[in-house]
């Protein structure tokens, strides 16, 4: 019995003591995996090669460095301001016929408040009319994608993503994450009950009605997006004030100058160098103008609409008041 004991006790319990088989370990280290992936990241950038270590991110080209203003933004006041300078200044083109000046201030000041209410409701019901399409669209497309298996969702998305480039395969996965992203943000925000359609709106997507299959196909299969509320109102501000502070720049010389054939052509000189300024200004927020020319086209252009305008309608007050004196 002494003898194996002793024999037991001369085996070796572990491995471990042999410098030529140590154990691995099982599981790597977060700190070298951290290493290891901070060093790929490191050596694919060019800016080890680079003279300072300038990332190419910092890094300022020939090209155009300008940041444009949001397009919604350029558009509403686009639409105030060429309307402003050209609807009231063609009005009282048209009124300075009638040779008083104080014709065509209560005429150009009613017009004036009038437009800018009117083009104000109607950027905030356009606006509106937008954002219920989109929430009409997004409806259909979530109740439509509940009852389509895999297979067409998978072919509506390489129906949008092959076009430009991605393969069939690739499409594949995408659809599948879509779907996935998509149930799990329904089943977040699922009650037990059946909603309303309201409800149904503001539940299941809060804080991730942006992402999933039914977002994708809506902005990139169709070319909708969701209108914010609040837009709705900067639109209509936009564009009212917009169009009041266009229109009240023809009506400025007719508040000085008593004989309205005069001031009309302040109003004219005016309102032309205004318009010229305007044109330059959008080409240059719209990104339209690339070099000097772009300028010059942007600035005439304005100008041409805007005199065209006015010529017809003060050939149209014309006419009429040759016919009927």
């Amino acid at each position: 019995m002494s003898s194996e004991a002793h024999s037991a006790l001369a085996v070796p319990i572990s491995i471990g003591r042999d410098p030529n088989n140590r154990p691995r370990p099982t599981i790597w280290s977060l700190e070298s995996a951290t290493v290891a992936t901070s060093s790929a990241i490191q050596v694919r950038c060019d800016r080890l090669d680079r003279e300072g270590g300038v990332c190419c991110k910092d890094l300022k080209g020939k090209e155009d460095h300008r940041t444009l203003i949001d397009p919604d933004v350029v558009r509403d006041v686009i639409i105030g301001l060429s309307d402003g300078l050209t609807v009231p200044f063609a009005l009282t083109a048209g009124l300075s016929s009638l040779g008083n000046s104080r014709y065509v201030v209560m005429g150009g000041l009613a017009e004036l408040i009038a437009g800018a209410i009117s083009m104000g409701i109607g950027g905030f019901l356009a606006s509106q009319a937008e954002r219920d399409h989109y929430r009409f669209l997004r409806r259909q497309t979530m109740s439509r994608l509940h009852h389509t298996c895999m297979g067409e969702m998978e072919r509506e998305v390489f129906s949008v993503l092959g076009p430009v480039g991605v393969d069939e395969r690739t499409a594949q996965a995408v659809a599948k994450c879509l779907r996935d992203v998509e149930c799990d943000a329904t089943d977040v925000g699922s009650t037990t009950t059946r909603a309303s359609v309201r409800d149904e709106e503001k539940q299941g997507t809060e804080g991730k009605k942006d992402v999933g299959l039914t977002p994708f196909l809506l902005r990139f299969g169709q070319g909708v997006e969701e209108v914010p509320t609040k837009r709705l109102y900067i639109s209509a501000i936009t564009i009212g004030l917009g169009y009041l502070v266009g229109g009240i720049i023809p009506l400025l010389p007719y508040f000085f100058i008593s004989r309205a054939h005069i001031a009309l052509l302040y109003s004219c000189i005016v309102t032309s160098i205004v318009l010229l300024i305007f044109g330059t200004v959008k080409a240059r927020v719209t990104g339209a103008a690339n070099n000097l020319l772009g300028y010059i086209w942007g600035a005439v252009s304005t100008l041409l609409v805007g005199g065209a305008a006015a010529a017809a309608a003060y050939g149209m007050v014309v006419l009429l008041e040759t016919n009927y004196s």
